[in-house]
């Protein structure tokens, strides 16, 4: 008797052993791999029931994401974006919640592509655009991972693909108070299930443009752009938000190009911020030399992915470099978060530079 609860003292140690840390929301024995199923709370940590996934050192979650899902039964496809099926499999690595009482902003990774998260002190939430047509079901992972069930606004920076693509998923998944895009059409599948989604939300989108704030508790955000009429340019129309808690700043340029940039410092706007969320991706069109030096940011946040236009340019990192901007990439660091006490910014990433 003594010998058979011996062994079975051994045997449950030797369970216990393989439980990874951070796994007591959802114990599940890990595998050879070192990864484990959910099981309970699953959604606390914005994971599916039955979802593999591993934990990091660093209270991070790495999940897989094997879901082969297309978006739109929809025939026609009327832009290079079209809604297919991805049969590759998909890894995000999950960012870990920040201290509350701060501003935190999570510049997701999202591949070739944007997606932001703002935290506010008062705990409210802005979403700045939501990454491909692709990428709607892992922003809506994200945002569940970080404790968001209503948005208090989203913003639609400009009718791009690789920055509305993954909002209808989030509308879907969430509730949606605010929707703020600029006025500009476009003749694409993507565009039509953004705009429906708005609808069966029984929201209206409200028109961001330059002068337009949101009344948000602790913090100021004003839209800086768009402010002239860009025609057929739906790049120069994104709606660029400046945020401003005490004493940092964050600018967030969508894909704003030469022509928008020069319109701001037209208007003499107080573009000056410690964060700049470079405009589209880091191409040689956008981040002009007296628009860096305006804002002259102390960090330049990049969010690209593989991609076959050059981005981000090698001239604007060596601009970004003359200004003493240190400059952080989504394909090299993953999620990116910029953490504000009012008087510091400290970032941190999900992947370390090798």
């Amino acid at each position: 008797m003594k010998k058979k609860l011996t062994s079975l003292f051994l045997l449950f140690a030797l369970i216990i052993s393989f439980i990874p840390a951070g796994a007591d929301a959802h114990p599940g024995r890990t595998d050879s791999k070192g990864g484990h199923t959910c099981r309970t709370n699953c959604a606390k940590w914005g994971l599916e029931d039955g979802e593999y996934h591993y934990h990091n050192s660093d209270g991070t979650i790495k999940r897989t994401n094997t879901t082969t899902e297309t978006k739109s039964t929809t025939t026609e496809k009327k832009d290079k974006s079209t809604k297919k099926v991805d049969s590759k499999a998909t890894e995000i690595v999950l960012p870990k919640k920040q201290t509350s009482g701060t501003l935190q902003v999570y510049f997701f990774d999202v591949d070739q592509g944007d997606s932001t998260l703002i935290i506010t002190p008062k705990n409210q939430y802005i979403l700045i655009d939501g990454g491909n047509n692709d990428q709607g079901k892992n922003v809506v992972k994200y945002l569940t991972h970080l404790g968001v069930k209503t948005l208090d606004v989203m913003i639609a920076t400009h009718p791009d693909a690789d920055h509305i693509g993954g909002l209808d998923d989030v509308l879907k998944a969430l509730d949606v108070k605010q929707v703020f895009a600029p006025k500009v059409q476009h003749n694409t599948q993507t565009f039509e299930d953004f705009l429906t989604a708005v609808k069966n939300e029984g929201r209206t989108i409200k028109t961001a443009k330059a002068g337009v704030s949101l009344e948000l508790e602790g913090i100021e955000a004003e839209f800086l752009s768009p402010v002239n009429d860009y025609g057929n340019n739906l790049n120069d129309w994104s709606a660029v938000l400046k945020v401003t808690y005490n004493e940092t700043s964050f600018l967030f340029a969508g894909d704003a190009e030469y022509a928008a940039e020069k319109d701001m410092l037209a208007e003499d706007s107080d573009l000056k911020a410690d964060v700049l969320k470079i405009g589209h991706h880091g191409s040689k069109t956008s981040t002009s030399k007296a628009f860096a030096d305006a804002v002259s940011p102390k960090y330049a946040i990049i969010s690209v992915g593989k991609n076959s236009y050059g981005h981000p340019d090698s001239g604007i990192l060596a601009r970004l470099k003359n200004i003493n901007a240190t400059a952080y990439r989504t394909d090299k660091q993953g999620t990116i978060t910029a953490v504000s006490d009012g008087k510091k910014i400290t970032l941190v990433t999900t992947k370390q530079l090798k």
